[in-house]
C-alpha cells in the first residue's frame, strides 16, 4: 500500500520535509514564549537577553522622554520585533503555516502524478492519509502550544513589570540624582557621569599634605608657612587685615606647640 512513497521518492521527501519544518517551528515558538514568560515573572534577575534589552530600552526611553506615555504600545512594538538572528517570531509563525500548506500541495502533486501514471485509488490513498495526519498534528500542536495566548500573557507580564515596578524605581533614581547633583543635572547622562566621576573627583579633589615628622621645622618651612598664612589673611578684606597680626601670633604659637607635640610623639615612637 505504501509502495507509492518509494516510487515517488522526491515528492515524498519534499512533503515530509515541509511537514517536519512546520511542526518544528511551531514547537520552537511555543518553547521560546514559555521561557520568556517564565523569565518575565522575575524580571529583576532575568538572564534572558531579549528581556534585558527590553528593560534597557525602556529605561533609556523613559529618561530621554521624561516618561513613556503608552507602555502597552511600547510592549507591543517590542514583542513584534522579537527575533532569532534575522528570523522574527512573526515570520516563524507564518512560515510554519505556509510549510504545512506546502506539504499538502506536494501531496496533491503526488496524487495527480500517480493518477496520470494509471494508479488506482488504493495506490494513492497513502498520500491522503499522510496529509490528513500532518494536518491533525499541526492543529494539535498549535492548540497545545497556544502561541497567541502565550504572547498575550507575555505582554501582560511585561506591562505589569514596566508600569508598576520599573517606572517608580526610575523616578526615585532621578530624585536621588537631583538631590546629589542638583536639578540642572542631565539624568540621561548619569551613566557617563558615573563612569567619569572617579577621574573627575580625583582631578578636582583637594588634598592636604601632612606635616613631616621631624624634631623641628626648618627656618625655610617656617617662612613658607608664614607667607601662606599672610596670603590667606589678605583674602578676608579690611577686617582681616586688622586681625592679621593676631593671626600671625596665633600661628607662631601653634607652630611651637606643634613642634613640641611632634617631638613628644617622635620620642615615644623611638622608645617603643
Amino acid at each position: 500500500m505504501f509502495e507509492i512513497f518509494a516510487e515517488e521518492a522526491v515528492i515524498t521527501s519534499l512533503m515530509s520535509a515541509c511537514m517536519a519544518v512546520s511542526l518544528f517551528l511551531r514547537v520552537l515558538l511555543g518553547l521560546l514564549y514559555r521561557n520568556m514568560i517564565r523569565e518575565a515573572d522575575n524580571m529583576a534577575s532575568t538572564n534572558n537577553k531579549m528581556l534585558k534589552q527590553c528593560k534597557l530600552k525602556f529605561a533609556n526611553c523613559y529618561q530621554l522622554s521624561n516618561g513613556v506615555a503608552n507602555i502597552p504600545v511600547f510592549v507591543d512594538k517590542f514583542i513584534s520585533r522579537l527575533s532569532i538572528g534575522h528570523l522574527s517570531f512573526h515570520m516563524m509563525y507564518h512560515l510554519s503555516g505556509q510549510a504545512m500548506l506546502l506539504s499538502v500541495v506536494f501531496s496533491g502533486v503526488g496524487v495527480c502524478k500517480s493518477i496520470a501514471g494509471g494508479k488506482t485509488l488504493g495506490d494513492i490513498l497513502p498520500f491522503y492519509i499522510v496529509s490528513l495526519l500532518g494536518l491533525y498534528l499541526y492543529f494539535s500542536v498549535s492548540t497545545v502550544m497556544d502561541i497567541k495566548g502565550k504572547r498575550r500573557v507575555l505582554k501582560i507580564n511585561l506591562v505589569d513589570y514596566l508600569e508598576n515596578h520599573l517606572s517608580p524605581r526610575i523616578d526615585v533614581t532621578n530624585q536621588d540624582i537631583e538631590m546629589l547633583y542638583g536639578e540642572d543635572f542631565d539624568a540621561s547622562r548619569y551613566g557617563s557621569a558615573k563612569r567619569l566621576g572617579g577621574e573627575r573627583g580625583r582631578k578636582n579633589r583637594r588634598t592636604v599634605e601632612l606635616m613631616p615628622i621631624r624634631g623641628k621645622l626648618t627656618p625655610e618651612e617656617k617662612r613658607d608657612l608664614l607667607t601662606v598664612t599672610e596670603g590667606l589673611s589678605g583674602q578676608f578684606g579690611k577686617d582681616g587685615q586688622e586681625e592679621s597680626a593676631e593671626a600671625q601670633s596665633n600661628v607662631r604659637r601653634g607652630i611651637s606647640a606643634a613642634e613640641e607635640e611632634l617631638e613628644a610623639l617622635l620620642k615615644e615612637f623611638l622608645m617603643t
